[in-house]
């Protein structure tokens, strides 16, 4: 919780589930709101991943944190997520929690962890289950439980499938959160020191259209932010795109035109638009002309 602030990340969660052990997690309510109400978080998403309702801890995690933190915390995550009706559970309790600490209705955000074929099945249903789910997570350890896949660690390539075991559900999770407006991240690669390990999944994942990626170490930050942002190039490339789109719908009363050897249109435009807030989000400015 000390280093989380100063690290490049856009978010970070503070863990009560598997990262803390079952006699400590009581007390680890109270560490974690500390952290919240002490660190600098500056502008990072702030989240707390709370433990699922199949166990005694759930609606405590979120009383005692969520009525305790304040108003910088901006999200809990919820993992093992299998239904929707446990998504409008926690919306419910968080809206009595909300009102008895003197919170906005709504404040806090969800993220749901897909990480049972259960939760795959029911994904769709679980991803418009609130208006306060802001991102949908695959958990691929779990996940590779779940599935009895024979595999002693999760989140990494299997050498003996011909291709991305995880494929169908990476683009089920994806277009599901896709049709409900809401995030769409991968979670951890276990391999801490497997850069290029790292930086594979990160590819795989982004080029489907994934928004992000877990990392685990601070040394997989700086990777997460390299691939998961444009480059300068393509930076640039979309701002020319939209220039040259405006101008043949503005001024020459055309809905496609030429931009070099490729037709663009209102599509070119959504996709160039895409690039350009993600860019600038991750503080691109275009190149001098």
């Amino acid at each position: 919780m000390g280093k989380a602030p100063s690290l490049g990340s856009d978010m970070v969660f503070l863990d009560l589930e598997d990262a803390c052990a079952p006699k400590e997690k009581v007390a680890a309510r109270g560490k974690v709101v500390e952290a919240i109400k002490t660190h600098d978080w500056a502008d990072k998403v702030l989240c707390v991943r709370i433990n699922d309702w199949s166990t005694k801890w759930t609606a405590y995690d979120i009383m005692e944190v969520v009525g305790n933190a304040g108003e910088r915390l901006d999200e809990i995550m919820l993992p093992k997520v299998e239904n929707a009706a446990q998504i409008q559970a926690t919306d419910m309790l968080l809206r009595q929690v909300e009102i008895a600490a003197g919170l906005p209705i709504g404040h806090i955000g969800i993220e749901a962890q897909i990480e049972t074929t259960r939760g795959l099945i029911n994904v769709e249903e679980i991803c418009g289950a609130s208006p306060r789910l802001e991102t949908i997570i695959f958990g691929p350890a779990d996940f590779a439980a779940s599935m009895e896949i024979p595999v002693l660690t999760g989140g990494v390539q299997i050498p003996d499938y011909p291709g991305d075991h995880f494929h169908y559900v990476f683009s089920k999770i994806l277009m599901a959160g896709r049709a409900n407006g809401i995030q769409v991240i991968d979670g951890p690669y276990l391999y801490i020191r497997d850069s290029n390990g790292f930086r594979d999944y990160c590819k795989r994942t982004r080029t489907l259209g994934f928004d992000g990626k877990w990392a685990l170490h601070p040394d997989q930050v700086a990777i997460l932010n390299e691939v998961f942002s444009p480059t300068q190039e393509q930076f640039d490339k979309a701002y020319d795109i939209l220039d040259a789109y405006r101008k043949a719908t503005e001024d020459e009363g055309k809905g496609a035109v030429m931009f070099g050897d490729e037709m663009i249109d209102e599509a070119s435009r959504k996709m160039a638009t895409k690039f350009l807030s993600r860019g600038e989000r991750a503080g691109l400015k275009r190149s001098p002309a």
